[in-house]
């Protein structure tokens, strides 16, 4: 490990949380190095042993980051609530954090890291980074329906970024987004009068589906890695 380096960032290169998410342990007093209550801006050494809520943390060995073809079905959080979770799903060996999530009803493409900062830094809709959706809906696509996608639509008090649409099919369309609010997609078309009859994510950034079937996962490629930590500049 890098000799002394900020209590954050060793938090979030631990797996444990972004650095924001760190910060906010250490305000919460959650966050001990050896016996001392830490403090935002404190440092590491190799020699520390660090504690969050008193139990111990281990930086982490090696990045992982997956791409994952989530079934229609699964949830993106924690507890399911009687749905089967993503990690109940995987079982993957080490805790990975969601990079953006899909609802239930979707599928597609999920990221998996166990980078927090990474995680943090796809997610945030500030950074406006492109996620490609296909997408069917209940009826016919016509011009109008395009047109009104592209240009923005008035849901969750606010009015949706213009955006990048095509139809593919007499009642399907792909739609290229750079934010991610709630169920973006579907109150889309609800508000237009269509409903979504099936969502996949094809990509994000520069990582895509391909490859993989449904419910198959595998870790980025050096080159995709390198491509993703060049647009996110992380």
């Amino acid at each position: 490990m890098e000799e002394n380096i900020r209590i954050n960032k060793f938090l979030s290169d631990s797996g444990i949380c972004s650095r924001r998410q760190a910060d906010a342990y250490i305000d919460l007093g959650w966050v001990r190095i050896n016996d001392t209550v830490a403090k935002r801006g404190m440092r590491v050494s190799e020699q520390d042993q660090v504690y969050v809520q008193d139990k111990p943390v281990h930086r982490r060995k090696r990045l992982i980051v997956l791409a994952f073809y989530k079934p229609k079905g699964l949830v993106c959080s924690m507890n399911g609530q009687g749905a089967e979770t993503v990690a109940e799903y995987l079982q993957y060996p080490v805790r990975l954090h969601y990079v953006g999530r899909l609802d239930k009803d979707s599928e597609g493409l999920l990221l998996l890291t166990n980078d927090g900062d990474l995680a943090d830094a796809v997610s945030r809709a500030r950074n406006r980074h492109e996620k490609e959706y296909e997408v069917r809906v209940n009826k016919p696509v016509t011009k109008e329906f395009l047109r009104q996608m592209a240009e923005g639509i008035p849901i969750l008090d606010t009015v949706t970024r213009p955006c990048k649409v095509r139809k593919l099919g007499a009642t399907k369309f792909s739609i290229i987004l750079t934010q991610g609010l709630n169920r973006q997609i579907r109150r889309m078309c609800e508000y237009c009068g269509y409903r979504v009859k099936t969502l996949k994510r094809i990509r994000i950034m520069n990582i895509t589906l391909e490859g993989l079937q449904e419910g198959e996962y595998r870790e980025l490629t050096p080159e995709e890695l390198q491509g993703l930590r060049k647009r996110l500049s992380v």
